[in-house]
């Protein structure tokens, strides 16, 4: 009953999805055997930390020095390369990305199945991981992220069998797939034409065409290049520039998900976001000069029109505004305050109507004033 039950649960969890819950939440419980599993070898790096002696921590520290003040070199010359590329890439109207972001991972555990090249880092779902998420080393990519955990992740390596990568001969841009043998310490190149511009000692980066490994990482380097007069392609062996079986502490790298098409879409949403932001300070205060349009703000003259009050009352005929013709200035737009002016013929001749002059609102006291003489 036992192995009925194991080889059922063995199909189901090869032919469908419905015990992943389960193995997600059964890695909380593996979480602990990796660390007592992974005990010892800390406890031996912290004693043999301990105890190292002068001579070899001395020359060590000096061995660093010099690599410091080299990489630091090499940095200054990055430095400048990185803004040119930059400055280039705003020439050219391009949204790329420069850096992007890492976190350090751990390993943790390896699949013991040597038909498949899988390892096991203690970042998982919880950490931000996702799936499809390049991982790489300090010489160069090693794979991706194929299966979440809470707190772990299983990563496939460059050269499993199932797995191919695009990329590209950095001499001289020669696009290729790179697949994995199952050999730890090889991958080859399919379908390379036998006329192909391709030697040995290439550096192979990645080319970025999948939309999963980011442009310009190490992948591999050639190593032999077979040509057959009778087959049509070349063969192409390289070795992985990663340390696949060595390297401990790995990067998971945080790139830009969008498509090309995207990053330009978003690049001139924001570029005509920015020049609108630069039009419109240009347009706001010809909305707000003293001597624009009461069109424009209906509202606002009817403010100043209430000024000329204080001044009739100067005149010495404070007694009389409630009866005189001006209040309703205080109440219209100025606009009507020539109407009233000229519907009192006998005050003056017909000349003075005929001027247009109280359409501004500082013509209104001196019509007050002709009404009160």
């Amino acid at each position: 009953m036992l192995v009925v039950l194991s080889v059922a649960v063995m199909v189901v969890d090869a032919r469908f999805t419905l015990l992943k819950p389960v193995r997600s939440q059964m890695s909380l419980v593996l979480m602990e055997s990796y660390w007592i599993a992974d005990l010892p070898e800390r406890l031996y790096q912290g004693v043999a930390s301990q105890f190292g002696s002068r001579t070899e921590l001395a020359a060590e520290n000096e061995k660093l020095k010099t690599e410091n003040l080299l990489l630091q070199g090499r940095l200054q010359k990055l430095a400048a390369l990185t803004e040119q590329n930059v400055r280039l890439r705003e020439l050219l109207n391009s949204s790329a990305l420069v850096n992007e972001k890492v976190e350090v991972a751990e390993l943790i555990g390896m699949d013991p199945n040597p038909f498949t090249h899988r390892i096991i880092i203690n970042k998982g779902e919880r950490d931000g991981v996702v799936l499809g998420q390049p991982v790489l080393d300090a010489r160069g990519l090693m794979g991706q992220v194929v299966e979440l955990m809470p707190y772990t992740s299983r990563v496939l390596l460059l050269t499993d069998t199932t797995h191919s990568i695009p990329v590209q001969v950095n001499r001289n841009g020669l696009r290729a797939i790179a697949s994995g043998t199952g050999n730890p310490e090889r991958l080859e190149l399919r379908h390379v034409a036998d006329t192909a511009d391709i030697k040995e000692g290439d550096l192979l980066v990645s080319s970025g065409l999948g939309q999963r490994f980011p442009a310009g990482y190490p992948v591999a380097t050639v190593t032999e290049v077979i040509h057959d007069s009778g087959q049509p392609f070349a063969i192409v062996r390289a070795v992985p520039t990663a340390a696949l079986n060595r390297s401990r502490y790995l990067l998971l790298v945080f790139s830009d998900g969008r498509s090309p098409e995207e990053r330009a879409a978003d690049a001139a949403q924001q570029q005509e976001s920015l020049d609108r932001q630069a039009a419109d300070p240009a347009a706001v205060p010809s909305a707000t000069v003293p001597g624009a349009a009461p069109t424009a703000t209906p509202n606002k003259p009817v403010v100043p029109a209430t000024v000329p009050k204080p001044a009739a009352a100067a005149h010495g005929s404070a007694p009389a505004p409630a009866s005189t013709p001006t209040a309703p200035a205080t109440t219209s737009a100025p606009a009507t305050a020539p109407a009233k002016p000229a519907s009192k013929p006998a005050a003056k001749p017909a000349a003075k109507p005929a001027t247009p002059k109280p359409t501004t609102p500082a013509a209104a006291p001196a019509a007050a004033r002709e009404r009160e003489e």
